[in-house]
């Protein structure tokens, strides 16, 4: 069943109703205000994630270094050592430091073209 509250612009909160009511968690008249607002500021805390031990440092200046971040990553989710959010966050930050990797590489192979190009032009 969906919480029966109206908000001020007249639209339905639209939300699951809690057990024994017809109100989501939020909007039910019987629960105090104080209590859903400790649980609003728990439900943030557990949300954010912490590592308890720092992972090691790693250079990440080729992308043969991110193959290694990425296999390192896959070892320690496997190995329950690693949380997976923070499993997904390394794999998408690699993902952007190999692309950034590619980037600069077209880039050096463009200018490279263009020096060739310049150097026939002017001879």
């Amino acid at each position: 069943m969906k919480c029966i509250y109206v908000k001020d612009d007249g639209e339905k909160c639209n939300a699951n109703s809690i057990n024994n009511s017809e109100y989501c968690y939020f909007h039910d008249p019987d629960i105090p205000k104080e209590e859903k607002q400790l649980a609003q500021t728990r439900g943030g805390e557990a949300r954010s994630l912490t590592l308890a031990t720092p992972l090691p440092e790693m250079k990440l200046e080729t992308p043969t270094d991110a193959v290694i971040l990425v296999a390192d990553t896959i070892t320690r989710v496997r190995a329950g050592e690693l949380d997976i959010r923070t499993a997904n966050c390394l794999g998408f930050l690699t993902d952007k430091l190999l692309k950034a990797f590619e980037v600069a590489r077209l880039n050096d192979k463009v200018d490279f073209i263009e020096r060739v190009v310049l150097e026939r032009r002017t001879q």
